[in-house]
């Protein structure tokens, strides 16, 4: 068995030490304004099976830095705007360690909801719903 020297606690606490994290409330207040993009990071059967924030942009973590990066042939054009970027996953786990590794490309403004898509239902923030 393979014995980690850090487990995911301490990876995403560490992260959090980094960046700026909003509470659900806070994110709300900046839902549709311009210049700023919401970014679901959530797998799409998580998006499909919970639905999503109105408007937000769907980039799965598995290729974030890929489409943020403008020299990678998956580059997307939605992530070269001047936008503040608002990034969030289930939980707020996997958008915290997001956000830590788009600050260490250079890119940004970005930070992410604290507690995620489930802070953001509590909060009760505006949900679509995948048809």
């Amino acid at each position: 068995m393979t014995r980690l020297i850090k487990g995911v606690a301490e990876l995403v606490a560490e992260a959090e030490r980094e960046i700026e994290t909003l509470t659900a409330e806070q994110a709300l207040a900046l839902h549709g304004r311009p210049g700023v993009t919401f970014v679901d990071i959530r797998d799409v059967r998580e998006l499909q099976r919970e639905g999503g924030i109105p408007g937000a942009l769907h980039a799965p973590r598995g290729l974030l830095e890929f489409w943020v990066d403008p020299a990678s042939p998956y580059h997307q054009a939605a992530f070269a705007r001047p936008d503040r970027f608002v990034l969030f996953c289930a939980k707020g786990q996997r958008s915290a360690l997001a956000v830590q590794q788009l600050q260490r490309m250079g890119f940004g403004p970005v930070c992410h909801i604290g507690g995620g898509f489930s802070a953001w239902c509590e909060a009760q923030g505006p949900v679509s719903r995948a048809d």
